[in-house]
């Protein structure tokens, strides 16, 4: 597949609802950060420089069986691509909000078939790459993460240092280089208010709650993304099987908190839900924001049994269909806000109508 047909499609493969803990945890993410030895960081290098790494980390990917296996693997420089595409790139986890804005000379991204793997080259690292599978599987996402790095190391030569690890642009992710996080929805937590005190008590333990698309961006839709901090002092799969047993917690959390709901609020969750429903089956305009609210409330429903009919890859596609980029690649041209709220409307009824209570 080309990086062309991945920004024509609002489809990627961590939606598709499998995975362990789909009707809590919508994706597990796996990103490992590396550099060329004897390279200066990007942030440091020349047009020119720049465009050298790019090619040597495309002949190391051209090589790379365990991107192969993932599907045809496409690698575009940023030149190539519109600021719209990089946007819907950023919508869909592909490639980070930093890596679309920087400057497009010298940069690339590359993306396997499914979407599983991508790697952005030239962020704030050399290489940067990512693993994306739906529901809870981050020990699926390292091993296949860790695969195609293995390979990159075959052929690269990293900057490394025996006591410190993986030398990283910024120091928070040196020694192993690696971020894990998971994509979480929890709406019993937050509308029976232990959403703060569940997610603050995370930082003692060396994890991170973020918005929707990462450091600096909000939570909305009762979507959360928790992360490690650590990366210095603990291995890989430490790392990693503690974020998972955290997880873990929190999703039996939120599954008290909807049976607390529905024993006590039974009938006003049912009339929250349906009233989301109806306004989204026959609105006709409808804003970002009130979007991914009530979209959760309908993921609720579903995960409820008080909505059939609708698939959670529906409502998981659905969180980048809405979005802006993906609205104006859909429209073929630059529309304004007010036309992105009637498409956006037009989409949700098409997707969501002909359920049944």
């Amino acid at each position: 597949m080309a990086i062309t047909d991945v920004v024509n499609s609002s489809f990627s493969k961590w939606m598709d609802g499998s995975g362990t803990f789909p009707d809590i945890v919508i994706s597990s993410r796996i990103r490992l950060a590396r550099n060329l030895a004897n390279t200066p960081f990007p942030h440091l290098l020349s047009e020119q420089a720049l465009k050298q790494v790019v090619d040597k980390l495309k002949q190391a990917v051209g090589s790379n069986e365990a991107v192969k296996a993932a599907g045809n693997v496409d690698m575009a420089p940023l030149s190539e691509l519109t600021s719209l595409d990089r946007l819907l790139l950023v919508e869909k986890h592909l490639m980070s909000p930093q890596h679309a804005q920087a400057a497009t000379e010298g940069r690339a991204v590359v993306i396997t078939g499914d979407e599983s793997i991508s790697v952005m080259v030239n962020e704030e690292d050399h290489l940067r790459i990512q693993c994306l599978l739906p529901g809870l599987q981050l020990a699926e996402a390292w091993k296949l993460a860790n695969a195609v790095d293995d390979a990159m190391e075959a052929k690269l030569d990293y900057a490394f240092d025996e006591q410190l690890g993986y030398l990283t642009s910024c120091p928070t992710n040196v020694g192993t280089g690696l971020r894990a996080s998971v994509m979480v929805h929890l709406p019993g937590l937050v509308l029976t208010n232990q959403a703060g005190r569940v997610l603050s008590a995370l930082s003692q333990l060396g994890l991170a709650v973020r918005g929707l698309y990462g450091e600096g961006t909000e939570a909305i839709g009762n979507l959360f993304q928790i992360s490690n901090q650590i990366t210095l002092g603990q291995s890989e799969e430490e790392i990693i099987g503690n974020l998972t047993a955290v997880v873990k917690q929190i999703i039996g959390q939120e599954r008290e908190s909807r049976k607390l709901m529905v024993h006590e609020m039974k009938h006003q969750i049912e009339d929250r839900v349906c009233r989301a429903y109806g306004l989204m089956s026959q609105a006709r305009i409808i804003t970002s924001q009130e979007a991914m609210a009530h979209l959760s409330d309908i993921r609720l429903g579903v995960d409820l049994g008080i909505l059939r009919g609708i698939d959670n890859r529906v409502l998981n596609e659905l969180i980048v269909s809405t979005r802006p980029a993906y609205l104006q690649k859909l429209a073929g041209k630059e529309i304004s806000p007010f036309e992105r709220d009637i498409k956006r409307a037009e989409i949700i009824r098409e997707r969501i109508g002909g359920r049944q209570t």
